[in-house]
């Protein structure tokens, strides 16, 4: 089972980091193009079915956590939107040529700043989770996230060529 869900939550996750740099079309061909905005939803729910899935929790935790879970989510969405739009400023300094000394380190402050948000979010959340989880389940949550972050900032990675 475990497998299962490993595997689908890195196909899931896998169209996410391919689509997280994409823009969203206004309109196709007349019709307004709401594809995006199905595969996030479709990413989201995954993504919520492996964490309920790997977190064994009470009712009462369950009950606690899901709020926290969501809060933490739609925090982490305005963080990955800051990194698509420094994916977007590279790809766009990428396709004009080699990238200038200035870019480039414009582009690595922007990146680690990402990072470093990720990381006090997290932070900041372990106290709210700790007041309604014990420990390990804390941890567990955490080892959750970071993983999936590990997947998505590996296909990321894997499709983003390095700088010239």
């Amino acid at each position: 089972m475990k497998n299962n869900i490993t595997s689908m939550l890195r196909s899931t996750l896998l169209i996410l980091a391919v689509s997280l740099p994409l823009p969203v079309l206004a309109e196709v061909d007349g019709e307004p193009a709401n594809n995006m905005g199905i595969l996030r939803e479709k990413v989201t729910a995954d993504k919520k079915f492996v964490v309920a899935n790997n977190m064994n929790l009470t009712e009462s935790e369950a009950k606690a956590f899901w709020p926290v879970y969501e809060a933490y989510q739609q925090d982490m969405r305005a963080i990955d939107k800051r990194l698509a739009k420094v994916i977007d400023e590279y790809s766009v300094a990428y396709n004009k040529g080699p990238v200038p000394d200035s870019t480039a380190k414009e582009l690595i402050e922007k990146a680690i700043g990402v990072e470093m948000a990720e990381v006090k979010l997290k932070q900041s959340y372990v106290p709210k989770l700790s007041k309604i989880l014990p420990g390990a389940k804390v941890a567990r949550y955490l080892q959750i996230e970071s993983k999936i972050r590990a997947i998505t900032r590996f296909e990321l990675a894997s499709a983003i060529p390095l700088v010239d």
